[in-house]
């Protein structure tokens, strides 16, 4: 009877993982393309808020865009910035940012500072716990991402 060969269990440096399915020209892609849309959708949604139902002006459109806009810029320096830090500030950075971005979101809707900075602290708080947990559970001992 003949049997196969046993398959060598070593893994080299240029493998990729076996969950990593897509190519790198697909994970430039989304590099480039993540931030776009999600900035586009958050501008979107923050003119649509402002406006409430009514009519849309250009000071709406130029809400929209501008927020859009300050939100990929953000969301670029964030992570580009957070990838070097400790998990504790690797977790506030995309906690505040976060808490921030739907602070500023809540307040679009007409509801008082104060309230829209009580949502924005509490969102924040909860994404910072979640985060948080994450990134010490994929560390090993000395602090480098498994």
């Amino acid at each position: 009877m003949a049997h196969a060969a046993p398959a060598s269990r070593r893994r080299t440096a240029s493998a990729r993982p076996a969950t990593d399915i897509l190519s790198p020209r697909a994970h430039r892609a989304a590099h480039v393309a993540v931030p776009v849309v999600l900035g586009l959708i958050y501008g979107y949604w923050v003119a649509a808020d402002r406006r409430a139902g009514g009519e849309i002006t250009g000071w709406n459109l130029l809400l929209g865009f501008v927020s859009a806009a300050v939100f990929m810029l953000l969301f670029v320096a964030v992570r580009a910035v957070s990838g070097q830090m400790r998990r504790e500030m690797h977790a506030i950075l995309w906690a505040a940012f976060t808490g921030s971005a739907l602070g500023f979101l809540y307040a679009q809707t007409g509801h008082s500072v104060v309230r829209s900075s009580l949502m924005g602290l509490a969102l924040g708080a909860a994404c910072f716990i979640v985060l948080f947990y994450r990134y010490y559970t994929h560390e090993d001992a000395e602090g480098r991402r498994t």
